[in-house]
């Protein structure tokens, strides 16, 4: 029997696995299979009767979890589903996974994220921050900016404004403006108590410059989506908004902030990094391989890929 929403919300470990979460995909256009231990999104292979899933976030996997797996795709043309536990790397998970026939893949989210722990008082997580970005968060403060959560249609607006801009500014893809709107429908404005998604903002003379949507989810707070202009950059907002968005967790009663994930060298990693948060790795990404197809889709979608990476190099990104 398909599990009801509570059901599927007493299980999920994150906001992806979230019946809301697979309410907003299935409007996005994936079809989403409903198990008692997590939701699966398939996508379809063009032109063909086959499909292959994500599982991603779910839960620590296990034998009688990884059989039913792979019964389901056998019956459904599944070429393999994609698992990205969202555990921490252990052994003998791995071993399982190894067992079942999985095979380390190409990675959805990072397989390191960073941590910062919301029990400390806020005098002791202040004081483990480099130097530099305390100093940064003064300067804001002084320069007067103001955080707040705006869940307003003009605040939301401005995000996308924003959004928009920073897109066009550091030249990398984002989800549609489409995808947020949508996004926002589900996990905020349809939920009449305790939205997963808020809008915190920072303003500078009147106007906000700033814009992280944030997932609040059992005790995690989340960081996914963020934007700004360049044109107050010296005015250190989002180094406030990150400790605002620290202490907002903590004012929620929330335990752990995560920041949605480590890319070692980029810049905003050594922004996070200010922050001294702790490196957590997860066991990674695994193709549940299902079918004979999987090396025949592999190539086909490195070949892909092959080509979107050479039109990247020569188009510019759009929202």
């Amino acid at each position: 029997m398909t599990p009801n929403k509570s059901e599927i919300n007493k299980v999920a470990t994150h906001p992806l696995q979230s019946w809301e979460w697979g309410e907003f995909r299935k409007e996005w256009g994936n079809e989403v299979v409903r198990l008692p231990f997590g939701q699966l999104m398939l996508h379809k292979i063009p032109k063909t009767n086959y499909k292959v899933a994500t599982f991603i976030k779910g839960p620590k996997p296990n034998q009688s979890q990884l059989d039913t797996l792979k019964k389901i795709a056998k019956e459904n043309n599944y070429i393999f589903i994609k698992l990205e536990p969202n555990i921490r790397h252990n052994k003998n998970s791995e071993i399982l996974l190894k067992k079942s026939n999985a095979r380390q893949g190409k990675t959805l989210f990072t397989p390191t994220t960073f941590w910062i722990d919301l029990t400390r008082n806020e005098d002791d997580v202040m004081k483990s921050f480099e130097s530099k970005t305390r100093y940064n968060i003064r300067l804001a403060q002084k320069n007067g900016v103001e955080v707040v959560e705006d869940n307003s249609g003009k605040a939301f607006e401005k995000y996308l404004k924003l959004t928009k801009e920073t897109v066009e500014r550091q030249k990398f893809y984002a989800h549609s403006e489409k995808y947020h709107r949508l996004m926002w429908e589900h996990l905020h404005t349809s939920m009449s108590v305790n939205p997963i998604a808020r809008l915190l903002t920072a303003k500078y003379r009147g106007e906000i410059i700033t814009t992280w949507i944030v997932f609040v989810w059992k005790d995690f707070l989340y960081y996914p989506y963020g934007a700004s202009t360049f044109k107050h950059k010296n005015i250190m907002a989002n180094n406030l908004m990150m400790w605002e968005a620290i202490r907002y967790g903590q004012k929620n009663n929330l335990k752990t902030f995560d920041l949605w994930g480590r890319e070692p060298g980029k810049g905003f990693t050594k922004f996070k990094e200010g922050y001294k948060p702790e490196i957590v790795r997860f066991i990674g990404t695994w193709d549940l391989v299902t079918s004979k197809l999987y090396s025949t889709y592999k190539l086909i979608d490195q070949t892909r890929w092959f080509f979107l990476r050479n039109k990247a190099k020569i188009s510019r990104p759009t929202f």
